[in-house]
């Protein structure tokens, strides 16, 4: 890319169709609209010195809602460090491979069902990933040394293998709403912060004794009946919402006694547990510190009343002599 050269050499929309032969063996004409170097130019923004500091670039490029399918003209931008191109029909990301300076990528609301060619290999400094509706069905391909937050709600995704530190090292904040999860199982990343698994169908919690730095567990609206598999390796864990899932009573909550020193907000509405008149003294006597049962704060007339049923619990266990 020359310092400032915005050259339209194309129309801005360069549709072409292409003959493909369908699973029936018959040919298909798929309507193919290649990125043009007019539409690249119409994108740019945000002028900045390069990296090697001799000279000046366009280093963000907005390319949404453009109706995209092919990006191979984009390869020779190689000073791009911010690029949206969400709300097209992309599937095939390999084109990304050449921007080995990008920062920050949004892939949103696109057809890309598996990553190709390895092209976040070479993203080495890419630090924020959204890839939210698409339709990926595992992680295989998917790398970022410096990526510290992922977004992959809207997906197909049945199963987290790949999530392991030595692909992710710096990741903080992983986003896997409504995918196809029936359990945690998979998730090997020790500096993760902020886990949001809602909407998917896990029924079991596993693996996540790994996940020590953890601060937020989001698991609104799956079908767990019970907490079991909480861990007390969890030891920075502070926000806990299970809301909308099957837990029947307190039984399910026991494990929440594994993560009570560090635990301050629970949110537990929409379970059966919640039709039972003092689910909240019984959660506060599992977790005496919180501060916050689904949108109430804890009241202290609520605190005392938990804490001398849990003076009576003790006297109860003391042995009469």
């Amino acid at each position: 890319m020359s310092e400032v050269d915005e050259d339209a050499v194309m129309s801005d929309v360069d549709w072409q169709e292409e003959t493909h032969q369908d699973e029936a063996g018959e040919d298909e004409k798929v309507q193919v609209c290649h990125l043009t170097q007019e539409t690249i130019s119409q994108g740019l923004s945000l002028l900045c010195r390069t990296g090697n500091g001799l000279g000046h670039a366009f280093v963000k490029l907005d390319l949404k809602d453009k109706e995209l399918n092919d990006i191979a003209a984009i390869t020779s931008y190689i000073h791009l460090r911010f690029l949206d191109i969400s709300n097209n029909r992309i599937t095939d990301l390999s084109p990304l491979a050449s921007l080995i300076q990008l920062l920050w990528l949004k892939v949103d609301n696109n057809a890309v069902a598996c990553v190709k060619g390895q092209p976040f290999t070479k993203l080495t400094y890419l630090q924020w990933l959204s890839m939210a509706g698409n339709q990926l069905t595992e992680l295989d391909g998917l790398v970022g040394p410096a990526l510290e937050s992922i977004n992959l709600t809207g997906n197909s995704i049945k199963t987290l293998k790949g999530l392991q530190s030595s692909c992710f090292a710096n990741l903080v904040t992983l986003e896997l709403r409504g995918n196809h999860l029936d359990t945690t199982d998979g998730i090997n990343l020790p500096n993760l912060r902020r886990l949001y698994l809602a909407q998917n169908m896990i029924k079991r919690l596993e693996g996540l004794e790994r996940l020590e730095r953890l601060t937020t567990l989001h698991l609104r609206d799956n079908r767990l009946d019970s907490l079991n598999g909480l861990s007390p390796s969890m030891k920075c864990l502070q926000y806990v919402n299970v809301r909308g899932n099957a837990i029947l009573d307190e039984n399910g909550l026991q494990y929440l006694g594994l993560v009570s020193n560090t635990l301050r907000a629970l949110v537990l509405s929409e379970n059966p547990l919640v039709e039972t008149a003092d689910y909240r003294l019984s959660v506060l006597i599992l977790v005496p510190h919180l501060e916050r049962i689904d949108k109430d704060p804890v009241s202290p007339e609520e605190r005392a009343e938990a804490q001398e049923r849990i003076k009576e619990l003790k006297e109860e266990e003391i042995p009469q002599p």
